[in-house]
C-alpha cells in the first residue's frame, strides 16, 4: 500500500519521465513480502533504453523494469540498495 505523496508530487514525477528525465518519487509503503522497508523509491524514464542503462549503472536488470499499460516505466528501489543509489544521485532528501 502506498501513501503519502501529494497528486503534485506525483504530477511532477510524470511530467519529468515525459520529458525524458529519469526522474525519482518516493513514498512511504508497506508490503510484507518486504519486512523492514517502510519506503519505496520509483525511478522512471518514459525513454526505456535511457533507463536500462541508468539501471545497468547500478546492476539493476532491465527485466526489473515496471512496465504499466498506462506508461511510466520504473524500477523499485527498496532497503538499502535504495539509500545507495538515492545518495549516488544527490538524493538524501528522499532517504527517511
Amino acid at each position: 500500500m502506498a501513501f503519502g505523496i501529494s497528486r503534485d508530487q506525483l504530477n511532477d514525477w510524470k511530467k519529468k519521465m515525459e520529458k525524458g528525465e529519469i526522474a525519482f518519487l518516493t513514498h512511504y509503503w508497506l508490503d510484507d513480502r518486504f519486512p523492514g522497508c517502510k519506503t519505496v523509491t520509483k525511478a522512471g524514464c518514459n525513454d526505456l533504453s535511457k533507463l536500462i542503462e541508468w539501471g545497468k549503472h547500478y546492476g539493476l536488470k532491465p527485466e526489473w523494469i515496471h512496465q504499466r499499460k498506462n506508461g511510466y516505466p520504473h524500477f523499485d528501489l527498496l532497503g538499502e540498495r535504495q539509500k545507495e543509489i538515492l545518495r549516488s544521485e544527490g538524493l538524501d532528501d528522499h532517504i527517511w
